[in-house]
């Protein structure tokens, strides 16, 4: 009796198929994670308010979905240029080595390459496909981000003003897309925003101040270890946020029940903002930093709902 042996399955083929395979599906999980699906979520959100509040009458819903076309791919190609800018800070921070690039998981040039297509694309899509005025406010969020913040974490503590900045912008861009012009009333979304950023980011470093201190960024927590001055900055812009959080009301872009749910809203951020300063714990710097991610979709929320 005999084999034949050639119709019997190679397990060194299957090996290899099963390897590559694996390996494929790592690379793409590496280019998904470099551009930070949940932060690009978040941004998305804040633009979709932004367009959403500017809209007259009916919303044109095409041009609501180029504009998050265009934000969607310019935001995920900034974070993961971002990375490709700070590969060396994070392979020496615990909390970001597993990060596709100091992991190795992906090739600084290929992540490069891919995060340039992604920022490019975004902004010429919103530029031509949604309006000129669009493009031009996500490439100061661009240049904002990449070339002022941050390589301004290496040097001093102001780069979390200055990163507040083209965080601040998304609902600016979704205005300008559904408008095509700047009002005054934008600005209010812009410095709801900009001031959440500060407690928000403030807390993040807190949290993580021995990281950024052995990666060498002179983030406030860093510079003063003790906390003193970070908590002081947590509190006084709680406090601000939460009068200019009432404004949208003045300004006419949400109503009544905004304005309540404004007032406890913000209440709820403020108090743990107050709770970090008398105690200085990483318990009471969690409870800002998960009050601050609550505020920002309820705050935008209540006046998507409450829209004049």
């Amino acid at each position: 009796m005999s084999f034949n042996t050639a119709a019997l399955p190679n397990n060194s083929d299957a090996a290899n198929s099963q390897t590559k395979t694996s390996a494929l599906v790592q690379r793409v999980e590496g280019y998904i994670e470099l551009t930070k699906p949940r932060m690009v979520l978040m941004i998305l959100i804040t633009t979709a308010a932004g367009f959403y509040l500017s809209t007259q009458g009916a919303v044109n819903w095409i041009l609501f979905l180029h504009t998050l076309i265009g934000s969607g791919l310019t935001a995920g190609g900034v974070l993961g240029l971002n990375q490709y800018l700070e590969r060396d800070i994070d392979s020496l921070m615990s909390r970001t080595q597993q990060r596709p690039l100091p992991a190795g998981r992906l090739h600084a040039t290929e992540a490069l390459l891919f995060c340039v297509i992604l920022t490019c694309g975004g902004m010429l899509y919103l530029t031509f496909i949604v309006n000129p005025l669009s493009g031009f406010v996500i490439s100061l969020i661009v240049v904002s981000y990449l070339f002022a913040y941050t390589p301004m974490k290496r040097s001093t503590s102001l780069c979390t003003l200055v990163g507040a900045i083209p965080g601040a912008l998304p609902p600016v861009v979704g205005w300008v897309a559904a408008q095509n012009t700047l009002t005054g009333s934008v600005w209010v979304l812009f410095a709801i925003l900009f001031l959440w950023q500060l407690p928000h980011s403030l807390a993040i470093a807190y949290i993580y101040r021995e990281d950024y201190a052995n990666a060498g960024l002179k983030l406030l927590p860093v510079i003063h270890p003790d906390g003193t001055s970070t908590r002081h900055q947590v509190v006084i812009n709680c406090l601000a946020l939460f009068g200019v959080g009432l404004l949208p009301t003045l300004f006419n872009i949400a109503g009544g029940i905004y304005f309540i749910s404004a007032l406890l809203i913000g209440g709820m951020f403020l108090v743990s903002g107050i709770y970090f300063q008398k105690t200085s714990s990483l318990k009471a710097a969690r409870y800002v930093l998960h009050a601050s991610l609550l505020y920002l979709p309820l705050i935008f929320l209540m006046m998507a709902i409450d829209k004049i």
